[in-house]
């Protein structure tokens, strides 16, 4: 049975360490659903936040395989129970004065942040799970949605949590052990 897998890969920030990272999950044919890329809390270190599907012993093997790449400092599966998900959205509704007040009335519901207005359209950022962010988009969408772009999804493990399921989540450099 496929699941669906959050994999958080602390890399260290070199040219081509993400191309790398790609290209050996399209190697062993997984297809990338989500895939965020950005600074994490230790200089010098980026953090990638994949989501796959695929086997857990599948995933499992792609995991030790990343260890294989030495810019690859850690690799946790946060698939498990213990972790908050989140995605964001920037969406330009169309909100002419007859419908402005309806689109701020659903923003406000899923607590969206008005980033522009003109009068002829609302600029609105929302984050949220994943099912959230798809429930404000189509909420949004009768007043006609002009442009959107929707981030894939970041991770985090909760304080006191295991970080893992169990899987995959071991350090490729004692420099780094800092958790």
């Amino acid at each position: 049975m496929q699941n669906s897998h959050t994999l958080v890969v602390l890399v260290e920030d070199q040219p081509g360490v993400l191309n790398r990272i790609v290209s050996l999950l399209r190697r062993r044919s997984f297809n990338i659903d989500s895939i965020t890329v950005g600074h994490s809390e230790q200089p010098g270190l980026s953090r990638i936040t994949l989501v796959v599907n695929g086997e857990d012993a599948e995933v499992e093997q792609v995991g030790k395989q990343l260890y294989k790449l030495l810019e690859v400092v850690k690799v946790t599966d946060l698939s498990g129970e213990g972790a908050v998900y989140r995605e964001m959205v920037l969406v330009k509704v169309a909100a002419k004065a007859q419908t402005r007040a309806e689109v701020l009335t659903i923003a406000g519901i899923y607590d969206a942040k008005v980033l522009d207005a003109t009068p002829s359209t609302l600029m609105l950022e929302a984050t949220g799970d994943a099912e959230t962010i798809t429930s404000f988009l189509n909420m949004m969408k009768p007043f006609g949605v002009r442009e959107m772009v929707r981030t894939g999804r970041i991770a985090m493990a909760r304080s006191g949590q295991s970080k893992s399921n169990g899987r995959i989540d071991r350090i490729n450099s004692d420099s780094y052990a800092a958790d």
